[in-house]
C-alpha cells in the first residue's frame, strides 16, 4: 500500500455491501491520566447505501476525578466530505487533515493541530489491504504525532501541548467479531516506542475462528512486526472485561505485554454494525501497559511500563453491567 494513500478514504456512496469507516486521533497528556480521542466516521447499512450518514465521536478521559465527558453528534451524507484523493474529511463543520482537526460533538469541542509523526505502521500484511478478507482493516496512518491546541469538555478548557498519540484508519464491510486493541504512543522513560496490539476472533456461520494475535513494536529504531497470519495463530491473547494477555514472537525475539484499567477508566460506545446489529466497545485511552521484548540473539531482554498512557479496547456483543453506556 501508497504510505501517500493510506488516508484516502475507501468509501464508495453506491456500494449495497455495508461500510463503515473511521478516522480517529488519539493523545494522551505527557505525565497525567488526561487524554483524548476523537472519531470521524462514515456508516452505511447493507443494502441501503441511501442511509449512509457521517458520525462525530468524542471522549475526554479523566482519569484523576473519573468523569470523562462524551460526545456523539450524527450528520446527514450531503453534508460530510470522505475524499478518495486526498486526506480530506468533513463531517458537518467538522474537519480533518493531514496537520490539524477541527469540530464538536456534544459537549466536547476540539481544535488542535498536530505533526511530527513516523511513517505509517501496518496491523496486517500488505497485501491483505486489498481484497474483502478480512472484512475489518487497520492501520496508523502518524505514529508517534504530538498535538497542541485546545479541548473543551463541558464548561471546562484543556490546553494541549505536547500530547503524544496517533493518527489511525480504519474500514470494513462489517465489525470484527470480538476483539481487544490495545495501542501505546510512547512508553514511560522511552517516548519513541510506539505499539500496537489486537487479539482478534470472527463467526462463520454458528463456528467461531480460533483468536489471532497481531502486534507491532518499534523500539531502539527496529520496527519488530509479527503480522503473519501463522504468527498470529501461534500467539496467545487472553482478555477479559478490563485486562489482557498477550504473547508472540519469531526470529528469536519473544514479545509478552499486559494490558489493564480499572472499569471506571472505560466508557461504553454502541457501535452500529453494517449487516445489521450493535457491537458495544469498552473504551479507554488511559490504561496501563507492562510489556517485555527478549532477544535470544543477544541475549538481551527490555522492560517497558505505561501508566496511563495506553489505549485499550474491548469489542463484544453486549454491554458490561459496570460501564453504561455513554453513546
Amino acid at each position: 500500500m501508497d504510505p501517500e494513500r493510506v488516508n484516502w478514504a475507501r468509501y464508495d456512496p453506491g456500494r449495497r455491501t455495508g461500510h463503515y469507516e473511521s478516522f480517529y486521533l488519539r493523545a494522551n497528556h505527557p505525565t497525567r491520566p488526561l487524554a483524548c480521542w476523537l472519531r470521524y466516521t462514515v456508516f452505511s447499512p447493507e443494502g441501503r447505501p441511501e442511509a449512509a450518514v457521517g458520525e462525530l465521536w468524542a471522549v475526554v478521559f479523566d482519569g484523576e476525578t473519573g468523569r470523562h465527558v462524551v460526545g456523539r453528534t450524527e450528520v446527514p451524507m450531503v453534508a460530510c466530505g470522505f475524499a478518495a484523493d486526498a486526506f480530506a474529511v468533513r463531517v458537518g463543520e467538522a474537519s480533518l487533515g493531514p496537520d490539524a482537526l477541527r469540530g464538536a460533538a456534544g459537549p466536547v469541542s476540539w481544535d488542535l493541530r498536530y505533526g511530527g509523526g513516523r511513517p505509517p505502521l501496518f496491523l496486517l500484511p500488505r497485501r491483505l489491504y486489498r481484497g474483502g478478507f478480512p472484512k475489518a482493516k487497520s492501520l496508523v496512518g502518524a505514529p508517534l504525532a504530538r498535538f497542541e491546541g485546545v479541548l473543551r469538555a463541558g464548561e471546562r478548557d484543556i490546553d494541549v501541548d505536547g500530547w503524544l498519540g496517533s493518527q489511525n484508519h480504519n474500514w470494513g464491510s462489517r465489525h470484527t467479531d470480538r476483539y481487544a486493541f490495545g495501542q501505546v504512543a510512547g512508553f514511560d522513560g522511552a517516548p519513541d516506542s510506539f505499539l500496537e496490539v489486537a487479539t482478534a476472533g470472527n463467526r462463520i456461520g454458528p463456528f467461531g475462528t480460533p483468536m489471532f494475535t497481531l502486534l507491532v513494536l518499534r523500539h531502539g529504531g527496529r520496527e519488530h512486526a509479527f503480522t503473519g497470519l501463522r504468527v498470529a495463530r501461534r500467539a496467545t491473547g487472553r482478555f477479559g472485561c478490563f485486562h489482557w494477555d498477550f504473547a508472540t514472537g519469531s526470529d528469536g525475539v519473544e514479545v509478552t505485554g499486559h494490558i489493564e484499567a480499572p472499569s471506571g477508566a472505560f466508557v461504553c460506545l454502541a457501535y452500529a454494525n453494517p449487516p445489521g446489529g450493535t457491537k458495544y466497545c469498552l473504551n479507554t485511552k488511559i490504561a496501563a501497559c507492562d510489556l517485555s521484548i527478549v532477544d535470544s540473539r543477544s541475549g538481551g531482554t527490555v522492560a517497558l511500563r505505561s501508566r496511563h498512557g495506553a489505549l485499550f479496547e474491548i469489542l463484544a456483543d453486549d454491554p458490561h453491567p459496570d460501564v453504561p453506556i455513554a453513546a
